[in-house]
């Protein structure tokens, strides 16, 4: 009883230790106006959301409330399949860890999905799965300089768990909406759930990269034609730039390739899905082919650019240099002549000057036939 009096127990400890810890925080908050406790996202970063029960839509009040909807339907239906979809813009970190509290989301992945610029990868964390997705799209078929962008690249960040998805968005391109759309109109689809829309999205971001790569095969293709029929130092720039974006497409695609291809193999992928997944990863390999054989031919472009630029250099110093020997020879006989000596042949020869003239041209004729036999001319 004396012990008991002295040390109080372990529950009042804890609710003391957390007293102390929210009043820490918020005084630190205080003192540092800039940092912001965990908030519901704004209408700025929340482009749309909403609870799926049996591959229908409920549109609710607010994020609470939908995931309240969902889990009390999942509790008391034999079949639970129901799930939440949120969709995010660029969010705020207080923003994106208010989620992370309400789906129990991990530190690191929402730390990545605020940060951004991330690899292409499949991470798990206990019952849900983090997935980075590049996003390519294909801005301009003819730049305005040679810095501007062919190919814009954004990220896709998707939280999938049990009940619940949410989707990080970075980049102005490459919007979801479309993909929400054909899933609800076709409840089939739904019907599948969070790995549902983990598949909707990842095939649409791979046919988007086989679309960009179409478009990047056509550019290549002209601008192959073109070298060959005349290039010039703005050709050249544009392969340079082509080049660029090939290697900056390289990199969105060719990193996923891997994790894409272990997805299926995943424990928390449903056996009915993995084909739908395989069918994805035949997409991005089909992708990741086109992308190095472009990438090969816009090596060859280069090479065949600067090869043809130099022959057209040395044509070019040819033509200089056949025209340059014909104009010494009537050059070298005009300097003889302009010499003013007194005593010189034919100076006082009335037939003098039409032979020296003769000479020159006849001479000169000669030298360029040479050349044009030669093909300097």
């Amino acid at each position: 009883m004396r012990s008991a009096t002295i040390f109080p127990s372990f529950p009042r400890i804890a609710r003391a230790a957390a007293v102390r810890a929210e009043s820490s925080a918020r005084r630190s908050a205080a003192v540092d106006p800039a940092r912001k406790f965990p908030c519901v996202p704004s209408a700025t970063s929340l482009i749309e959301f909403g609870a799926y029960i049996g591959g229908k839509k409920f549109t609710v009040d607010g994020i609470a409330d939908a995931v309240r909807l969902v889990r009390e339907h999942n509790e008391d239906s034999p079949t639970p399949g129901a799930f939440v979809w949120v969709g995010l813009y660029e969010p705020d970190a207080p923003e994106l860890e208010w989620l992370a509290e309400t789906f129990g989301l991990h530190p690191l992945a929402v730390e990545d999905a605020v940060k951004a610029h991330q690899r292409p990868k499949v991470e798990r964390y206990g019952d849900s799965l983090f997935v980075v997705l590049k996003t390519v799209a294909f801005t301009d078929s003819v730049p305005k300089s040679a810095t501007s962008e062919i190919i814009a690249t954004g990220e896709i960040m998707v939280f999938v768990g049990p009940d619940f998805v949410v989707t990080v968005r970075h980049g102005a391109h490459c919007p979801l909406s479309d993909v929400r759309e054909k899933l609800e109109d076709k409840p089939k689809l739904l019907n599948r759930g969070p790995t549902g829309v983990l598949h909707a999205i990842a095939d649409y971001v791979v046919d988007k990269y086989l679309h960009v790569a179409d478009q990047m095969q056509a550019e290549l293709e002209e601008v192959e034609a073109a070298v060959f029929a005349e290039v010039s130092s703005r050709d050249i720039n544009r392969i340079y730039q082509l080049k660029r974006e090939m290697l900056e497409l390289k990199r969105a695609v060719a990193p996923l390739q891997s994790p894409l291809n272990a997805l299926p193999q995943r424990r928390m992928i449903p056996s009915e899905m993995r084909e739908y997944f395989r069918d994805v990863g035949d997409h991005l390999s089909r992708v990741c082919e086109q992308v190095q054989s472009s990438n090969e031919l816009s090596d060859s472009i280069l090479q065949a650019a600067l090869a043809r630029t130099n022959a057209l250099a040395n044509e070019d110093m040819r033509k200089i240099s056949s025209w340059v020997a014909i104009l010494a020879v009537p050059t070298m006989i005009a300097g003889i002549y302009g010499m003013n000596f007194k005593h010189m042949p034919e100076l006082d020869q009335a037939w003098g000057y039409p032979a020296v003239i003769g000479v020159m041209i006849t001479v000169c004729t000669l030298l360029h036939r040479a050349f044009r036999r030669n093909g300097w001319l």
